[in-house]
């Protein structure tokens, strides 16, 4: 019988990981040898792991550079449109494996470190994940830069270069405990600092109004300096810039005295200016009204806007004459796309910019900024939409209020001659929003001064259009539009899953990768025998690969034949991991039913990928309640490991892409009308789990795409739940109604799980009982029948295979190239092309 193969030739095999030619494989290995000993081991005799990776790394980005040059010099001599995609996050993970599938070196890197001794897997472990964002806002940032590479764009991403980033979470007696996230500790080997770039921002100072127009005077100045990353298209030769601003203080900051006292302390107070870079705010859906936060938003945007213009001016490679003077023409140029509100002072800025220092009139400034931005909404959610108190803005930014309240009186004109008469709708319309504390409601900003708004779902989209923005959509219909959220399938298929990748490309070649939606030709597969049994054995594979994964860095033991039902997701209210809790306590609870009956042959592990924001009391309560289920039930001898649930500390993009190849079933309940798209649903989904979840979100395009039938759905569509409020929820109906939910809660208040403290859950139960703005009761009857079909269903594995090939073949939409072509084509005004440019040795 023939051996197993090794992980390594396993591998090779892999054709969408590229061809490993003989003079490719040996450039690599000289190249490795030549950064191995010139720039690491100078003075060390003995390499460790860590100049391994780098030494790789290197080699890898020699091969992006000429590309990079190549590419910008490109883009300077056809003079394009070019699209600024600014957002306070970018979750970007790992790059190394990412650029090799992008420039197809997989299998030669592979290859070459193999005949060097070396394992390419402990190599791309030992990479730092780039942290810089928080969750869904922030991926979705990142899968968007790959497809606006790949579909041949002039996009540049700006975000800022957080020195450190979401925090690294432990667990510690079952509470999540936060660490500094230091992810720049060893150096970053795939940004360059561009110093020739680098931008003053000022804050603070007073304004003067002057006959020839109005100064910003007495400000404090703080550099931007900027990093650049370089993004690779999907081997196209085309590599776009991630440029992320660094804070630094100026060599006169602070230095106005000079005894000595005040010299020292002079430079120490350096820190306060750089501190506007130090940190990423750990909030998902959730404003925190911090000077240091508005800072930040100030600062990628001003430093932003100094490139965009100085760029729009020269345009010429190389050369730093200005080549335009005639602003009429930067809409024509310039696409500014907002990812949320977070960089909304775009507008203000842009306004002060072409007003101010331009010396444009305010009608054509504003024809201008209307023209060149466009905004993004990612929330309903009342708690996190941004509204900024007006007497910060007069003390952090008192010329960007006056703008701010320029921009309202012209708006609200507007208004009330179109509605005359009508006050409230005024009130309503207003950017600045009176009672108590005055505040600048920030997406009423946004939603005035760009061209185009946009949700990130359809069901998300038309609740926009019918509450939060009705009145704006009433007044300026045009410009509200959809555009459903996708993921890249470089990073979400071919890189995290290329066994599943492989299976696919066998059927029907490898185009999918760069045009997702011939996965629909998979249907005719559906009832192929050898097909279902090459999906279900990758299924295998990957669930057996993170069960090992799992037992060398969590030290849990889990049965890979278990069905692997997952849920990633930060922890918040409206996401109702409580509503996950509930089903692991019922189906515990009924362990002693199930044991007369021998019903218990459904085996079950619960995996928890979650994060709360170190400030959000109510989700750290979760997680303890969610670690304190799995001590009781983990523990329990009647129950084995027929049922585990287990909590992972601190998820990332890299765990992400071990943990959701592996997951049989994706965990998407969140109450109707309140998740904006969610794009862990389409990761899920892509590699093969079934989805059990409400109508929310992007879910009811996946039903639509997959067919509704190979989808649990469960639970209230958005008007049960506007019903619902109109009649008024009553939690304590359902727990008195159903004896299972009535079990549950009473343990949970009254200390099964908590044995050394009865009453360490109240809050959770009160909350659950009393004040529950997501209405968990009201969907956990029907949530418990559906999850009993699934388990139906699985123990069935060639049905649940053929429903698991339809929602792999309906994945097409859900590609981020998708996404990305629609905002080019209908909000930027760009044509996406699946073009090549010439390599950079190509002679041509």
């Amino acid at each position: 019988m023939s051996k197993p193969l090794s992980d390594h030739d396993r591998r090779k095999q892999i054709s969408v990981r590229g061809l490993a030619g003989v003079e490719n494989v040996s450039d690599l290995k000289q190249n490795f040898n030549r950064h191995l000993h010139f720039t690491l081991v100078k003075d060390r005799n003995v390499a460790t792991k860590r100049d391994y990776y780098f030494a790789l790394a290197n080699t890898v980005r020699d091969h992006l550079i000429g590309r990079w040059i190549r590419t910008q010099q490109y883009y300077y001599e056809k003079d394009p449109k070019r699209v600024y995609y600014i957002s306070l996050e970018f979750y970007m993970g790992r790059t190394l494996q990412n650029t090799m599938v992008n420039l197809g070196l997989e299998n030669a890197c592979d290859e070459a470190m193999y005949q060097l001794g070396l394992e390419m897997e402990e190599l791309e472990d030992m990479e730092e994940d780039a942290g810089l964002g928080n969750g869904g806002l922030g991926r979705l940032a990142a899968c968007f830069l790959d497809s606006m590479a790949s579909l041949g764009l002039a996009a540049y991403g700006y975000g800022i270069r957080y020195e450190f980033g979401i925090f690294n979470q432990k667990i510690v007696n079952g509470w999540q405990v936060e660490e500094a996230d230091d992810w720049l500790r060893y150096g970053n080997p795939w940004e360059k600092a561009r110093p020739e770039y680098m931008r003053p921002v000022h804050f603070y100072g007073r304004t003067e109004h002057h006959p020839d127009g109005v100064k910003w005077v007495d400000t404090q100045v703080v550099l931007a300096l900027p990093y650049d990353t370089p993004i690779p298209g999907y081997r196209n030769n085309i590599v776009n810039t991630m440029r992320l601003w660094s804070a630094k203080a100026p060599c006169e900051f602070n230095l106005k005295d000079f005894n000595v006292g005040g010299y020292i302390q002079a430079v120490l107070d350096r820190n306060l200016a750089e501190n506007i870079s130090r940190v990423l705010y750990p909030n998902d859906n959730f404003f925190e009204g911090k000077e240091l936060r508005l800072k930040q938003e100030y600062f990628v945007v001003s430093a932003t806007l100094q490139d965009i213009i100085r760029r729009f001016k020269v345009s010429k490679f190389g050369s730093r004459e200005i080549a335009r003077t005639d602003f009429s023409k930067l809409p024509d140029k310039v696409a500014i796309q907002l990812n949320d509100t977070h960089p909304a002072m775009a507008i203000p800025e842009l306004m002060r910019v072409l007003v101010d220092e331009e010396k444009l009139n305010w009608e054509t400034a504003w024809d201008i900024c209307v023209r060149t931005c466009a905004y993004t909404n990612h929330t309903v959610l009342p708690e996190a939409l941004e509204r900024w108190p007006v007497e910060l803005f007069a003390h952090l930014l008192p010329r960007h209020l006056e703008i701010v309240y320029e921009i309202n009186r012209r708006h609200l004109e507007r208004v009330a001659a179109k509605y005359p008469g009508d006050v409230d709708r005024l009130r309503r319309m207003s950017l600045i929003e009176e009672g108590g504390q005055k505040r600048i409601n920030m997406a009423h900003l946004c939603i005035v001064g760009s061209h185009a708004v946009n949700g990130v779902a359809q069901i998300h989209s038309d609740i926009l259009k019918a509450t939060v923005f009705k009145d704006f959509y009433e007044m300026e219909p045009h410009k509200f539009q959809n555009k459903t959220n996708g993921i890249t399938p470089r990073r979400w298929l071919v890189m995290c899953n290329p066994g599943l990748a492989e299976v696919i490309a066998e059927r029907i070649g490898e185009d999918f990768i760069r045009d997702l939606d011939q996965l629909r030709n998979l249907i005719k597969f559906v009832n192929d025998e050898a097909f279902i049994r090459d999906i279900a054995k990758v299924k295998q594979e990957n669930k057996m690969k993170f069960a090992v994964h799992l037992e060398e860095h969590y030290k849990v033991k889990i049965n890979p034949n278990s069905m692997f039902d997952v849920q990633v997701k930060r922890i918040h209210e409206y996401k109702r991991q409580l509503l996950n809790c509930l089903h692991i306590i019922t189906y515990y609870n009924r362990k002693d039913a199930f044991k007369m009956l021998r019903l218990f042959n459904v085996v079950s592990l619960t995996v928890a990928l979650l994060q709360a924001a170190p400030g959000y009391h109510t989700a750290k309560m979760i997680i303890r309640l969610i670690t304190a289920i799995g001590e009781v039930v983990n523990n329990d001898p009647v129950v084995g490991d027929r049922l585990k649930v287990i909590f992972l500390e601190n998820y990332r993009v890299t765990l992400a892409e071990k943990g959701i190849p592996a997951a049989d079933l994706s965990e998407q309940i969140s109450t109707a009308g309140t998740e904006a798209s969610g794009t862990g649903n389409m990761k899920f989904m892509l590699n093969g789990a079934l989805t059990i979840g409400t109508m929310d979100g992007a879910n009811v395009e996946m039903a639509e795409e997959a067919g509704e039938e190979n989808l649990f759905i469960f639970g209230m569509r958005v008007d049960d739940v506007e019903a619902l409020d109109k009649r008024g929820y009553h939690a304590e109906e359902y727990y008195n109604r159903l004896p299972e939910l009535k079990q549950a809660i009473d343990q949970i208040a009254g200390g099964f799980f908590s044995p050394k403290q009865h009453d360490l859950f109240k809050e959770i139960v009160n909350m659950l009982m009393h004040h529950d703005r997501f209405k968990v009761f009201a969907d956990y009857e029907d949530y418990i029948k559906c999850q009993e079909k699934v388990n139906a269903l699985y123990k069935n594995p060639k049905e649940w295979t053929k429903k698991v090939i339809y929602n792999i073949a309906g994945c097409g939409k859900f590609s981020s190239d998708r996404t990305i072509a629609q905002y080019a084509r209908e909000i930027w005004g760009v044509e996406p092309t699946l073009e090549k440019i010439p390599a950079p040795d190509d002679k041509h």
